[in-house]
């Protein structure tokens, strides 16, 4: 097979094949296909673009320093040897301005495939582009003019790098050379992250460590910093085969540091780091987020995380808005591509709640701790919209109700900045009390506004709980619907408003297993509410034994 006219030459060709690991004719014919992808052929003749394989060069845009021609397209490919990654930077640039770069531009890719979701930026004008490194070792860059207005163009320096460079993604992985395999000796890596544009704080995550040990880490070592360059305050040095804690900058840049001397080696290390949009903390009882870009196409090559952290005694209660992932594998059907993941506490070797992806439409998820954690995968093709998520603490609450009355049950700890008349049903007189360490309401049907309706053929008694959390000028009202069925006594709990009511109000029952974690105590708590039906009934059969007694003792007198 030979290659397209103006992408590439046969043997460069055959030589990006092997960078990418595959030979023969299908390779080339896969080739093609990236190659056409991301543009043809250049048009009026203008040999321009084609795919790099060295482990280094240069290349610019047609007739640099001089004009550069009217419409015309050129993509250069570069591929260098698996395990790499690209390293690119532009010694000049200046082409035709626009606030959009709409005319003339250049685009860079993280990968080789044109899609959005690989676009590291679009760029124009006479502000160069940041230095980039990929996330693997293929990066593409497409120049396009317009039939108006020429300028001298760009000129562009690559190299591949097996150890460090700028990371400027929303997150990424690093590993230390030849990782998992033992690191060399005599070694010096930087990695510069940051540079995202986000300007919030970044975070990096060791999922394995083995650095050669010694006190005071002088031998082999792992240094963080707090900013861009080794003159940042040093946040840790680290070696052995402990795991760092994980690192959170205060600044929008972390450089990490890797040395080895001339002996004794190990396994070394990978890391994951998360910035800006891709990586959250939230500990307000109710909140939204989204994944990154949202409701424009997320970036491909994320793996971002949201923790959700509350109290003790919440529950945290997911309502998933609007999803659009990569669809399932054809293969296995199953969500091995884009996919978005709950775990039930703060790490991913928690328990899983759900695995998502598509254009599913989830049910709400409910922790069973009093914190949650989402995480987005992301591969390297084929993004979409991605996701909004709203999420509310839900207090845990023992609900439950004889023929007469609703018992109400609330542990302190869940509510405990809360004063006892932010806690009432029905109406601010029915305020809760604390009983040991519970909030308690009992209370009679025909009292705290609870009315009597007719559902599904059955007659139920329904009443609204309220808690109250605002604080100065913001309201923060959250009301749950009790509700009882006197026949069978059995009693329900609905958020009804929190986080964006009209999504809420399908919210399923809030009384289950989850919710009854006292267990025997619950049980408990069950039998001593339903006393006053006891008593009544005991009543009745005693007054009909002394009725009987009175007829038998009038007969024989």
């Amino acid at each position: 097979m030979t290659a397209p006219k103006g992408c590439w030459g046969a043997g460069e060709g055959r030589v990006a094949c092997r960078r990418m690991g595959c030979a023969g004719a299908g390779c080339l014919a896969a080739l093609a296909v990236l190659c056409g992808a991301l543009g043809d052929a250049p048009s009026r003749g203008i040999k321009c673009g084609g795919v790099l394989s060295a482990p280094s060069g240069n290349f610019s845009s047609p007739n640099f320093p001089g004009l550069y021609p009217y419409e015309t397209e050129c993509t250069w490919l570069i591929v260098v040897a698996e395990g790499s990654s690209v390293l690119l930077s532009f010694s000049h640039f200046e082409l035709e301005y626009h606030a959009a770069c709409a005319y003339d531009y250049l685009q860079v890719y993280n990968g080789a495939a044109r899609d959005r979701g690989n676009l590291l930026g679009t760029f124009c004008g006479h502000s160069p582009p940041p230095p980039f490194s990929s996330a693997w070792h293929v990066m593409a860059v497409v120049f396009r003019s317009d039939r108006h207005v020429a300028k001298r163009g760009f000129a562009a320096a690559y190299r591949k790098d097996a150890c460090g460079g700028q990371l400027t993604g929303l997150s990424g992985e690093i590993t230390s050379p030849r990782y998992p395999e033992s690191y060399p000796n005599d070694a010096e890596c930087r990695w510069s992250i940051g540079g995202t544009g986000s300007g919030g704080p970044l975070t990096l995550v060791f999922a394995d460590f083995q650095v050669e040990g010694g006190q005071g880490c002088g031998f082999d070592y792992v240094a963080l910093f707090d900013g861009p360059t080794a003159a940042a305050p040093r946040l840790g040095r680290y070696c052995g085969s402990a795991r760092p804690p994980r690192t959170v900058s205060s600044t929008p840049y972390l450089l990490v540091l890797f040395k080895s001397d001339f002996n004794i080696g190990g396994r070394g290390f990978k890391a994951h780091f998360y910035s800006g949009e891709c990586q959250e903390v939230f500990t307000t009882v109710k909140g939204n987020f989204s994944s990154p870009r949202y409701p424009n196409f997320y970036p491909n090559n994320l793996k971002c995380q949201w923790s959700i952290q509350l109290p003790a005694g919440y529950r945290v209660k997911v309502f998933f808005l609007d999803m659009e992932l990569e669809g399932r594998s054809s293969l296995t059907g199953g969500c091995d591509y884009d996919h978005l993941a709950a775990f039930d506490g703060g790490a991913e070797n928690g328990s899983l709640l759900g695995r998502w992806c598509g254009r599913e439409n989830p049910s709400p998820v409910t922790s069973r701790s009093n914190q949650l954690l989402l995480v987005l995968h992301t591969d390297r093709n084929t993004a979409k919209r991605g996701f909004s998520i709203a999420y509310v603490g839900v207090v845990p609450m023992n609900v439950s109700c004889t023929r007469t009355d609703f018992h109400i049950q609330i542990p302190v700890q869940s509510l405990a900045h809360l004063e006892r008349n932010r806690i009432y049903l029905g109406t601010p007189s029915c305020a809760a009390q604390v009983v040991g360490r519970n909030f308690k309401i009992h209370t009679r049907f025909d009292t705290c506004g609870t009315e009597s309706q007719k559902r599904n053929n059955t007659s139920v008694i329904v009443s609204t709980l309220y808690i109250d959390f605002s604080a100065a000028d913001r309201e923060d009202v959250h009301q749950y619907e009790v509700q009882c069925e006197p026949k069978r006594k059995e009693a329900s709990v609905t958020l009804i408003a929190g986080p964006d009511p009209s999504r809420l109000s399908q919210a399923e029952n809030l009384v289950d297993a989850q919710q009854r974690e006292g267990g025997a105590t619950d049980a408990h708590q069950t039998k001593s509410q339903d006393t006053s039906d006891i008593v009544f009934i005991s009543i009745c059969i005693l007054a009909g034994l002394l009725m009987v007694i009175a007829v038998v003792g009038l007969v024989l007198l």
